[in-house]
């Protein structure tokens, strides 16, 4: 019994991560449609392929079915995003802070949903750790092919490489026993850490 309320927790977290994640995602992906001058729906479109894309690249790579197509909230946070970029229009589309921060909340978000599904699915934790990776970036890339930018994550400016060191900083916690949540926390923070530290001193990568 004890383990069976162990796994309805952990899946309740996972959706909890996930819905989080897919406001966040969508409201970065939504600001950007809205500075390219999209109309309402063009807008929502891009949020929502933001939102749901690394996801559903997951759960098709998992032979699971895509987590939205059970879940008809995950839409509805996106019309929740898209009214919320509406309403505060003014501060959103005009300045790129609000953007990076909901951009970066978003990554880390599913970067831990990512690696808690691969893992109660009795995968091992390199493939939660390239799933999780998956579920945080290709998002960011369909909504950068949609708006036609360059896909963040093939620039110098380092975005995968937060998710890989989250992926494994969540893997060891896990292995020494850490609890769940606090495995989780300590994931998300590795996260923004090292994204806000590789932003603001301008850390990157050798290109070839």
């Amino acid at each position: 019994m004890r383990a069976l309320w162990d796994y309805m927790m952990s899946v309740s977290l996972v959706n909890a991560i996930q819905f989080a994640g897919t406001f966040a995602f969508a409201v970065s992906g939504i600001r950007l449609a809205a500075a390219k001058k999209f109309d309402w729906f063009g807008a929502f479109v891009v949020g929502f392929v933001t939102a749901i894309g690394g996801g559903t690249i997951r759960d098709l790579l998992l032979d699971t079915t895509p987590f939205w197509m059970l879940h008809p909230e995950y839409m509805l946070c996106t019309v929740l995003a898209l009214v919320t970029v509406i309403v505060f229009s003014k501060q959103l589309v005009r300045l790129n802070t609000p953007f990076f921060i909901f951009d970066t909340v978003g990554l880390a978000l599913f970067v831990v949903a990512g690696m808690e599904k691969t893992v109660l699915l009795g995968y091992p934790f390199w493939v939660a750790i390239v799933m999780g990776t998956i579920t945080g970036v290709a998002g960011g890339i369909l909504r950068d092919v949609f708006i036609n930018e360059i896909p963040l994550i093939f620039r110098k400016e380092i975005y995968a490489l937060p998710c890989v060191i989250g992926g494994i900083a969540y893997a060891v916690c896990y292995r020494l026993h850490v609890n769940g949540v606090a495995c989780e926390i300590i994931s998300v923070f590795v996260i923004l850490a090292i994204r806000i530290l590789a932003v603001k001193y301008r850390w990157g990568l050798p290109t070839l």
